[in-house]
């Protein structure tokens, strides 16, 4: 494994690799030659193929809760932009070719966000949440997820996680995109709402589920590495159930290495993903 010591860049070549990457991905728009869904259908699919929510609100240590409640502001538009979009077979999802550019002209506050794992405020700062849950609930289809990206750093100490660490998807406009392709022959709706207290969401299609699965982790450990600092790691599995609840499948997911941003030996409380 490629060593995860942190790179210490100047200001100027960040802004510089930005770009560079951010016109990259606007080429590969363009010219990759991919079907990239845009169709809205107003009408739910009547078969509800996997739902999933998460709080908005959360006590992380050390986070002004100010930025929690302007992360609901951010998730509000970018929600917009993704309910009820449908994925037609042979069709590609982009989480940020949909969304676009979180501008303060669009409405966007400013929200946490981590940079090269640390704190810090960004405008449309907390959409992380938002690709976290569509990866999350997109693990649970047929659907196939063709580009993810693992979270570098693991910033905050397990408390109340229900799910494996390393299942979600991080992002940044635009280089760090999720990209989900339908390859198979039934479209697929993504509904995103909030309400009150979570952010949901769902993937509906035509005709109900034929498979259920079954995600979990394998070989989770810490090592503590040459230059001072941790890192966790983990593999992720699915399990493929059919419709009489027999296992079929047990597939490889993706694997995870994350710099831990606090000790991993200690017991924390308040605090989650």
């Amino acid at each position: 494994m490629v060593s995860l010591k942190p790179i210490r860049r100047s200001k100027l070549r960040i802004f510089a690799g930005k770009k560079v990457y951010r016109l990259k991905r606007y080429g590969e728009w363009l010219f990759d030659g991919k079907k990239y869904a845009s169709k809205r259908l107003d009408d739910k699919l009547p078969y509800v193929i996997m739902k999933h929510r998460t709080p908005l609100l959360r006590q992380l240590k050390d986070v002004d809760m100010q930025l929690q409640r302007n992360k609901i502001t951010n998730l509000q538009i970018a929600a917009k932009r993704l309910h009820k979009i449908v994925i037609e077979p042979g069709e590609t999802f982009s989480y940020w070719r949909l969304i676009g550019n979180t501008t303060k002209r669009k409405g966007y506050v400013d929200g946490m966000i981590l940079h090269y794992g640390k704190v810090t405020v960004g405008t449309g700062g907390g959409l992380c949440q938002l690709s976290n849950l569509i990866y999350w609930i997109t693990l649970h289809t047929p659907l196939t997820v063709t580009e993810r990206y693992r979270h570098s750093y693991d910033v905050f100490p397990d408390s109340n996680r229900s799910q494996p660490f390393g299942s979600g998807a991080t992002c940044a406009y635009n280089y760090l995109d999720l990209q989900i392709k339908n390859e198979t022959q039934t479209p697929y709706q993504l509904m995103i709402y909030l309400t009150d207290t979570h952010l949901n969401g769902e993937w509906r299609s035509i005709a109900p589920a034929t498979r259920t699965y079954e995600i979990y982790e394998k070989e989770h450990h810490f090592t503590r590495e040459l230059w001072g600092g941790y890192v966790r790691h983990n593999s992720i599995f699915r399990k493929v159930f059919d419709v009489e609840g027999n296992q079929i499948d047990d597939e490889f997911v993706t694997e995870n290495h994350a710099i831990t941003m606090y000790e991993p030996f200690l017991t924390y409380e308040g605090d989650g993903e």
